[in-house]
């Protein structure tokens, strides 16, 4: 992967920033996306923020041996703590992690998400914490993508300032499956889903096995519901 070729995970992020927005990539490690999008003219100017002092430096070399120090501002901080008010910045991508920290980072700072557009976000785990938590910040989700590289499954949520309840019909189940996946169904969808039941089969075998307290019982329980909302779903 380079800044020429991204990998299959980037660039699906990456198709869904609109020409001529300003983006800010948090965590953007090499800086290889914000390089990307404004090499191929997608994007005119970008900020590539990194808290981590080693891919920090990675970013800076790449954005100068890309000859594009003009066009992309490389800083260090915490999550949204590089964005100034001068910024102006259209659109947020954050890919790569978990979705506890992914909210984290947006729910610390959420003052600077006013003048942001769009969202686009790509948990490694734990998608199903970002839906909830931009239902309930009252971003609308406009779409998603699931895709698979390299035997791993990654899902891509696109969201904009809007109505919430929209996309939604059956809350929990939809947080969880995500509800434009829910209806594509492409052909990793069933994947990923036998795939998270065969390790869930798994964990209430051995929550079965452990000691029974109120903590496990509740484990039990939530997991016992999960395990029944995605088999319906494949049958």
């Amino acid at each position: 992967m380079n800044i020429e070729k991204l990998s299959k995970r980037l660039e699906t992020v990456v198709s869904f920033i609109k020409p001529n927005m300003k983006i800010a990539d948090i965590g953007s490690d090499h800086a290889y996306l914000p390089c990307y999008a404004v090499k191929k003219g997608i994007v005119p100017y970008a900020i590539a923020g990194e808290v981590v002092e080693g891919p920090y430096q990675s970013a800076l070399k790449q954005v100068e041996a890309a000859n594009l120090t003009d066009r992309i501002s490389v800083r260090k901080g915490n999550g949204l703590e590089v964005l100034q008010s001068t910024d102006q910045v259209d659109c947020i991508v954050i890919a790569g992690m978990g979705g506890a920290l992914i909210t984290e980072i947006l729910g610390a700072e959420k003052q600077k998400l006013a003048s942001v557009s769009r969202l686009i976000l790509q948990p490694n785990i734990a998608a199903e914490k970002v839906r909830k938590w931009l239902y309930e910040q009252n971003w609308q989700l406009v779409d998603e993508r699931l895709i698979e590289e390299e035997g791993k499954y990654y899902e891509i949520l696109v969201a904009e300032p809007g109505n919430p309840t929209l996309p939604y019909t059956n809350l929990s189940k939809e947080f969880l499956l995500g509800p434009y996946l829910l209806k594509k169904r492409n052909i990793h969808f069933k994947e990923k889903w036998q795939a998270e039941l065969r390790i869930w089969e798994k964990v209430l075998q051995e929550l079965n096995k452990a000691e029974k307290n109120e903590e496990t019982e509740a484990k039990k329980a939530a997991l016992i519901q999960k395990i029944k909302m995605v088999k319906e779903e494949l049958i």
